[in-house]
């Protein structure tokens, strides 16, 4: 006889996530499972079956893969729909493309966990239930709740038009994270690893005008007002448009670049005409020009504009400024570069220092 054939499958029992195991029924595969899986038998489902958080399939690889051809059936997914009247209050009320995709995402979670209940009559006491669920079992991260309380916010408050005092959804205590900086030694000296001008330019924009990434990606050829010495954010976070300052040095290296590239619409272009630069090809070109310029520690393309921010501080340029460069809305997220700038604590003398020098 071929070997024995076991299939394995997702199902719900006892509601329950479960993994379930189908057989030609053989004892000795089933009293494998029962003594090495705990596996357990469904009278009236007809299979055997172990709680999915208690399956171990390496082990089930181990014990039955040298004797029997072990079949998955993967789980068909069914397409969730967002709630009547949701993305169609997003793209009036303008959201951006990105929180318009974030706030489906989580939405979509929420329906799929609430499939069997009314969502307009769901009481605050399940929906913080469910969200201490997806904490306690790490499933997201401390921004991703927040995002979630705020898809789900939006439903309730926007859509159906409930009052906000109803649906005062528990928030995590966020940790406070300083923003990590690089010197400007160590600008200089990983711009200078890019022999290519346009990796140059890319990088130096970056940094020079404080943009994030996808900043940099959307901007267009016509953003960059050299007569003035700034540039153009289109549709930055929350949707708004800013001025930031532009190097006449790195002006000077674009017309170089604008010379030898031609870019047609967007200011930095893809290999194909016309499209656009990628993320992860920005960040490819900031970790090989990093590594040549021997940092050891990992650099993302952000904390070039943490460090724009942290030396326009350290020069004595004023918060205030700073924040518009920057294009955040309240002035207390500029304000945690206070806490990484050298201006004022480096003239702190070291209590150690000055013992030695008393005595």
């Amino acid at each position: 006889m071929g070997k024995a054939k076991l299939t394995l499958a997702s199902d719900t029992h006892h509601n329950k996530k479960v993994v379930i195991i189908r057989f030609i029924y053989n004892r000795d595969i089933a009293d494998l499972l029962k003594q090495k899986f705990n596996a357990q038998w469904s009278q009236s489902k007809r299979y055997w079956w172990v709680v999915r958080d208690q399956f171990d399939y390496p082990k089930f690889k181990t014990v039955f893969a040298p004797n029997s051809e072990i079949i998955i059936i993967k789980e068909k997914k069914e397409a969730v729909l967002l709630p009547k009247g949701y993305l169609e209050k997003l793209e009036r009320l303008r959201y951006s493309e990105s929180t318009i995709k974030t706030y489906s995402k989580y939405m979509r979670d929420y329906c799929t966990a609430f499939k069997d209940s009314d969502l307009t009559t769901t009481s605050i006491d399940e929906i913080n239930d469910y969200l201490h669920y997806q904490v306690q079992n790490d499933i997201i991260s401390i921004s991703q709740q927040n995002q979630l309380v705020n898809a789900i916010k939006f439903y309730y408050e926007k859509v159906l038009g409930k009052n906000k005092e109803i649906y005062k959804l528990e928030r995590p205590r966020k940790r406070k994270l300083l923003p990590k900086v690089l010197s400007k030694s160590e600008i200089i000296s990983i711009i200078r690893q890019c022999s290519n001008i346009k990796h140059r330019c890319i990088l130096s924009l970056l940094y020079s005008a404080g943009l994030r990434r996808s900043e940099l990606i959307n901007m267009r050829i016509n953003d960059i007002i050299s007569e003035r010495n700034q540039v153009l954010i289109h549709n930055a976070k929350g949707n708004k448009d800013r001025y930031s300052i532009l190097s006449p040095h790195l002006l000077s290296e674009l017309r170089v670049y604008f010379k030898k590239y031609t870019p047609k619409q967007w200011l930095f272009e893809g290999q194909k005409p016309g499209s656009q630069y990628s993320a992860t090809s920005i960040r490819n070109i900031l970790n090989i020009a990093s590594k040549k310029a021997g940092i050891k520690r990992r650099i993302t393309p952000h904390m070039l504009r943490h460090s724009f921010a942290t030396h326009l501080l350290e020069q004595g340029v004023d918060l205030r400024y700073i924040q518009v460069l920057l294009g955040h809305s309240s002035s207390k997220t500029t304000e945690i570069y206070t806490h990484v700038s050298n201006q004022e604590i480096g003239k702190i003398i070291n209590p150690l220092d000055d013992l030695w020098n008393t005595t």
